[in-house]
């Protein structure tokens, strides 16, 4: 449905409200990172000319959330790719460490709802929406730790996961195929998890190492990706 923005409001105040418009939707996510910004379009579901577009996408560039790419035109940016490194390395060691921890706790029950929300994760491929995925992904790895008993530690993950919100994570639809690799491995998380839990040798370590695993694969995908483009 179109979004109308009053025609006879100045060019400028087209712009402004255009400008908020598009922040809010790559704030929640509607538009991810890499998601192409089409004049012609945005300007349609606006109902609104094409230069107050313009001008917004400019203002978004000018605060680093749109890049334009030769032959592409403008995207919506990739956070710092330092900084993304330094939250991803943070989530996967905290997840790693709560998810150890909660092993003792993990009931059949949360590793059936891990299975639900992987299959659900799988069903997002074939019509691929990264906010939903995104989503759903987040609720998977909470089955997995939510049970651990360090309630400073939860605190910390949320704090992080709200920092890596703030980038503008998606991953998943920025790096193709990310997604497809990432529900295969969920798979094997679980697996690892329920022969940890069940042998009374099984080691919260061989876990908290396997799920850092995971997370680091998502950001060596993000990093070979980025300066693969570079290099182009």
């Amino acid at each position: 449905m179109a979004t109308m923005i009053d025609s006879g409001a100045p060019e400028t105040s087209k712009a402004q409200r255009a400008y908020t418009w598009l922040a809010g939707k790559i704030a929640d996510g509607s538009y991810p990172p890499g998601y192409r910004l089409v004049l012609a379009a945005l300007a349609n579901e606006l109902e609104i000319s094409v230069a107050p577009v313009r001008e917004a996408i400019r203002m978004l560039e000018a605060e680093g959330l749109v890049r334009y790419a030769k032959n592409v035109g403008a995207q919506v940016a990739m956070p710092d790719p330092a900084e993304y490194v330094d939250v991803m390395q943070t989530l996967g060691a905290l997840e790693g460490i709560a998810t150890g921890l909660a092993l003792p706790l993990i009931t059949d029950d949360d590793l059936d709802h891990a299975r639900e929300l992987n299959a659900a994760l799988q069903r997002t491929l074939d019509d691929f929406d990264p906010p939903e995925f995104t989503r759903l992904n987040l609720q998977f790895h909470e089955a997995l730790f939510h049970r651990c008993p360090n309630r400073h530690l939860l605190d910390l993950i949320r704090r992080t996961r709200t920092r890596l919100a703030g980038l503008r994570d998606s991953t998943f639809s920025f790096v193709p195929g990310r997604a497809r690799r990432s529900v295969a491995e969920h798979e094997k998380l679980i697996t690892a998890i329920s022969a940890a839990r069940d042998d009374p040798k099984g080691s919260s370590a061989a876990v908290e190492a396997a799920v850092r695993e995971h997370r680091d694969a998502t950001l060596r995908a993000f990093l070979d990706h980025s300066n693969g483009k570079a290099a182009r």
